[in-house]
């Protein structure tokens, strides 16, 4: 059966960094997307990342652009965080789409395209 899961989330002083892992299985991730999303206290759930492909093309969030990246080696998907502020505090997910899904702006951080997703990774960015 497919699974997907995080790792890394952990608590950082503002500009500190921190590196999260999803791992998969069951599934060809060649041939998916790999979304990154976070949830916020009292927020609505949003998209931070996404990467799909053999080639690993990546694209982000205005919000993360220049600090995160997104990278793939084999079933694991990682997302480096640099420069992380207070508002990045938030539950992060790990989710899968089709492959299709990262190249398109309008379906890239639409949720209902995403059809498994992670139990989610606690960071915490404060003084």
């Amino acid at each position: 059966q497919p699974q997907i899961g995080e790792s890394g989330g952990g608590s950082v002083q503002p500009g500190g960094s921190l590196r999260l892992s999803c791992a998969a299985s069951g599934f060809t991730v060649d041939y998916s997307t790999i979304g990154w999303f976070r949830q916020a206290p009292g927020k609505e759930r949003e998209g931070v990342s996404c990467i799909s492909g053999s080639a690993g093309n990546a694209n982000y969030a205005d919000s993360v652009k220049g600090r995160f990246t997104t990278s793939r080696d084999r079933d694991t998907v990682y997302l480096q965080m640099t420069s992380l502020q207070p508002e990045d505090t938030a539950v992060y997910y790990c989710a899968r789409a089709n492959s299709a899904v990262c190249r398109s702006p309008r379906a890239r951080f639409s949720k209902p395209n995403y059809d498994l997703w992670g139990r989610g990774t606690q960071v915490t960015v404060s003084e």
